[in-house]
C-alpha cells in the first residue's frame, strides 16, 4: 500500500444483480433512486434509537414524488453515512438473466464492514424480493432481481464476498486494503488531454488551496460552461480529502499533512503545474433538473501534466465537487 493513503480509509463494494424477470426498467437516475429505497429500508429495519439519524436524513424524502422532483435540490447526503452511490453506465430496460453492475463506497468511519454486513447487506436483500407498493410498481427493478455477486476492492483488483449468492463470513476487508498495490500514475511516458465525466459534476465553489502547503480558503469559484480548470478539480480534491479526514479519529502520526503537501501526490506542486493549462474544448451538457450534479461531457486541456496524474486518479477514486453520495464527480482521463 502507498503508504501516504493510509489516512483514507474507504470500502469499495461492486455489486452484481441479476434481473429474474421477463423485462425490468431503472429509473434515468437510478443512482437516486437506489439511495432512496434502500435508505428507508434500512431505516425500517433498525431499532428506533438507531434508526432516528436515518429517518432524520431522510426526511427530505417523505413522498416518492418529492425525491424524485428534488433529487438535485435536497441534501448532499440523504444517508447519515459518508457513502457514495456509483450505478455503473448501462441501459434503462434489462431482461432476463442480465447483470446491473453498481458499486458502493464507504469512507472513514463509515468504512465499516460489520456495518455493511448487519445493515445495509440486509436491506440489499429484501429489495431484491419486496412487494411493497411502494417500490413494487409495475416492471421496476426492485423485487426483481437477485444478488449474485459482491466483490471488495483490494488495489486494483476485486476479491469475491458473495458468489453465486453465497456469502463468504470469513473474509474480513480492511479500510485500507482499497490501496494495497495502488500506484499513482505519474504519466510521463504518455501525454493525456481528454478528460471525460462518467457520472455528472458541480464544483461551482470549490475554493481549497494548497499553494502555501498548507489549505486555505479563496474565493469561491463558479464552472462555466467549458467545464472546470484542471486547478480547480485540484481544489476539490483538496476539500474532499480535507472532508474525509474529518470523519474519522485523526493523530499527527497518520500522515494528514504529509498526504495534503508531500510524497507523490504533492498537491501543492501539482496545482502549480495546472495554473497554466486551458480548457482547449469542450462538451458538455447540462444534466436532467432531476439529477444530481449540474454537468456531464468531456474537455479536452491543452494538456494534462504528468504531475497532475496522481492527484486526478486519486480524485476519481474519491468523487469530487457536490452530490458525491449520487456518484457525481468521477472521470477518467486519455
Amino acid at each position: 500500500m502507498w503508504t501516504s493513503l493510509a489516512p483514507i480509509k474507504v470500502l469499495r463494494y461492486l455489486l452484481v444483480w441479476r434481473v429474474n424477470r421477463s423485462l425490468v426498467q431503472v429509473p434515468s437516475s437510478f443512482a437516486a433512486d437506489l439511495s432512496l429505497v434502500l435508505g428507508t429500508m434500512i431505516a425500517e429495519r433498525l431499532p428506533t434509537r438507531q434508526a432516528t439519524p436515518w429517518r432524520q436524513a431522510l426526511a427530505h424524502w417523505e413522498r416518492r414524488e418529492d425525491a424524485r422532483a428534488h433529487t438535485g435540490l435536497g441534501s448532499e447526503a440523504p444517508w447519515p453515512l459518508e457513502a457514495v452511490v456509483l450505478v455503473y453506465p448501462g441501459k434503462r430496460t434489462y431482461g432476463q438473466g442480465e447483470p446491473i453492475l453498481w458499486e458502493l463506497k464507504l469512507f472513514g468511519a463509515s468504512a465499516d464492514h460489520g456495518l455493511f454486513l448487519e445493515t445495509i447487506l440486509p436491506a440489499l436483500e429484501a429489495a431484491s424480493s419486496t412487494a411493497d407498493p411502494r417500490w413494487h410498481a409495475r416492471n421496476t427493478i426492485w423485487g426483481r432481481f437477485d444478488i449474485q455477486a459482491v466483490y471488495v476492492a483490494r488495489g486494483m483488483h476485486w476479491e469475491a464476498l458473495v458468489r453465486d449468492g453465497r456469502l463468504d463470513l470469513r473474509y474480513r476487508p480492511s479500510a485500507t486494503q482499497w490501496a494495497d498495490g495502488l500506484t499513482l500514475d505519474t504519466a510521463r511516458a504518455h501525454r493525456y488531454t481528454r478528460l471525460t465525466w462518467v457520472t455528472p459534476f458541480d464544483l461551482d465553489g470549490m475554493s481549497a488551496d494548497t499553494s502555501a502547503g498548507h489549505p486555505a480558503e479563496r474565493p469561491a469559484e463558479t464552472v462555466s460552461a467549458t467545464g472546470p480548470t484542471l486547478r480547480t478539480i485540484l481544489n476539490a480534491l483538496t476539500c474532499r480529502l480535507r472532508r474525509l479526514m474529518l470523519e474519522q479519529p485523526m493523530r499527527p502520526e497518520d500522515g494528514r499533512d504529509a498526504l495534503l503537501s508531500e510524497g507523490p501526490l504533492h498537491l501543492p506542486e501539482a496545482m502549480r503545474a495546472a495554473d497554466d493549462i486551458l480548457v482547449r474544448s469542450a462538451d458538455l451538457e447540462r444534466v436532467p433538473d432531476r439529477w444530481p450534479g449540474q454537468w456531464r461531457g468531456t474537455q479536452v486541456f491543452t494538456s494534462i501534466p504528468a504531475r497532475c496524474c496522481p492527484a486526478l486518479q486519486l480524485a476519481s477514486i474519491l468523487h469530487i465537487g457536490r452530490k458525491t453520495h449520487f456518484g457525481c464527480g468521477t472521470f477518467v482521463v486519455s
